[in-house]
């Protein structure tokens, strides 16, 4: 067959790409043709993302695209929970507030003066995390009201991009999902929800299937850049959904990680677990491609090893990811742990310090050099894993005999074979580039250019670069874990 372009821009929290995608019927090859940085600018307190600036680089992506040829369809994957709020005439009313932003403490605890904890997950089986979009939400209904008042339509982050290509105003399935107002179940928005934290239902639009193709670049846009009309794919909007496309399981039961800047831990689902269990495990379940659904834990993951490297940058050294891996390979091992979800690791700032005070207060031996710190957190994050590993397998009543590893994590050896060694288990780790492959294959299915989800796989697996690790030192990383729970409960 001809060769078909794609173009996928795929947003992480600290950077975006650009990445061009050309299917020949066998393989996929991708290309980084444009990539920036996406900083969130803090201004009287409040800490937004640079919205039109991202917007600004999608237009420098597509005018580099159109020097590679004729491109058919775009599609952009994002973080989730966070949004854009668009007035009557179509405007946006501000910037989106990052999830970091402070504005959002205590609101969990607020909404459930309104609703039940118990009826609240029960009716969107999401795990509770100050940054969901619903106390996102719950925030300007109980402290800027006169926003909501102005407000006609709220956009999830790929929908908010999509509706600036396209003028469209919809919502994908996958980053839905994401927001805790959504009834799991239904697949719709919660009335029940959306009532009881008062927010007005106007604000929500219609949620389309994760792939769809929803109409075409706008006039405006087409003439602005010089293209031609091709069409906009609402691939699976959250990233992890993107990612999970791209793993190459063959077996119907099995365990993924998406890591990045967080680790997305779990496993994929027919239908919704939602029960006693899984409510007390705080384990959540996210829409993705053909309904499914993945029931998985939202861990902080390499931001804490990214947030390091940013504070040292700020002290005057500066190295990169590898060498803080091949550092960290040399030091002691098992020297100290960390909960890598613990509350003073979500904010930005001195994350070594931080780490140095959680080992004092736990009594465990001090991390004092980089590569020790780098090695508690490479260390936590794989034992952390099997921590929610055994939840996962309490709930399904299931056994998994493989991991599969997927996203930029998996350029780290040395966390992929801890991750083996931790949980017993065989990790395969890769693609590399799953986010983007899984956007670049939604909108080829979209196109009617792959036949399906089964198809995308393996062409995705024969376009990549897999590798697999077997669990070492089994024994003492069995001792490192009566270690590790004993630390986390502290």
């Amino acid at each position: 067959m001809k060769q078909k372009k794609v173009l996928a821009f795929d947003f992480g929290a600290s950077s975006g790409r650009a990445m061009l995608g050309t299917y020949d019927g066998n393989t996929i090859e991708i290309e980084e043709i444009h990539r920036f940085s996406n900083d969130p600018v803090v201004v009287n307190g409040t800490m937004y993302w640079d919205v039109l600036r991202l917007f600004y680089e999608i237009k420098q992506g597509i005018i580099k695209a159109k020097h590679y040829g004729s491109f058919c369809s775009i599609g952009v994957d994002t973080w989730g929970v966070d949004f854009g709020i668009i007035d009557e005439y179509g405007n946006l009313i501000e910037n989106p507030i990052h999830y970091r932003d402070s504005r959002t403490n205590g609101m969990l605890e607020k909404s459930l003066e309104k609703i039940s904890k118990e009826e609240f997950y029960n009716i969107t089986g999401n795990q509770f995390m100050e940054i969901n979009t619903a106390f996102q939400l719950l925030s300007l209904v109980e402290k800027r009201p006169y926003i909501l008042e102005r407000a006609d339509k709220i956009l999830l982050m790929p929908d908010l991009f999509n509706y600036m290509l396209t003028g469209l105003k919809i919502t994908e399935y996958s980053i839905a999902s994401t927001t805790q107002l959504l009834d799991a179940r239904k697949q719709t928005w919660s009335d029940r929800v959306i009532d009881a934290l008062n927010i007005p239902k106007r604000l929500f639009t219609e949620i389309i299937p994760t792939g769809t193709s929803i109409g075409k670049v706008s006039d405006d846009i087409c003439r602005e850049l010089g293209i031609e009309k091709c069409d906009v794919v609402s691939v699976a909007g959250h990233d992890t959904q993107s990612a999970l496309v791209s793993v190459p399981n063959k077996e119907k039961d099995f365990i993924f990680i998406s890591c990045g800047t967080w680790s997305l831990f779990g496993t994929e689902l027919e239908r919704p677990l939602i029960n006693d269990i899984s409510s007390k495990y705080n384990i959540t379940n996210e829409g993705g491609y053909g309904g499914k659904a993945s029931f998985l834990k939202n861990i902080i993951g390499l931001w804490l090893i990214q947030e390091s490297r940013r504070q040292w940058i700020k002290e005057g050294e500066e190295y990169g990811f590898g060498q803080l891996e091949s550092m960290a390979a040399l030091a002691k091992p098992f020297k100290c742990f960390i909960d890598p979800d613990a509350p003073e690791f979500v904010p930005a700032g001195n994350i070594p310090e931080r780490i140095r005070e959680y080992c004092k207060r736990t009594n465990q031996e001090v991390p004092e050099t980089k590569a020790e710190i780098v090695r508690c957190i490479d260390e936590s994050l794989a034992l952390k894993y099997r921590y929610e590993l055994e939840k996962i397998k309490e709930c399904t009543n299931k056994t998994y005999e493989n991991i599969y590893m997927v996203g930029g994590g998996t350029q780290s050896k040395l966390l992929c074979q801890m991750t083996s060694s931790s949980c017993n288990c065989k990790v395969t780790a890769g693609p590399i580039e799953a986010t983007v492959f899984g956007n670049i294959a939604l909108q080829l299915i979209a196109l009617g250019l792959i036949k399906g989800l089964d198809e995308a796989k393996r062409i995705i697996e024969k376009s990549s670069d897999i590798k697999e690790y077997n669990p070492e030192d089994i024994s003492l990383w069995n001792k490192a874990y009566k270690r590790f729970k004993e630390v986390i409960k502290c």
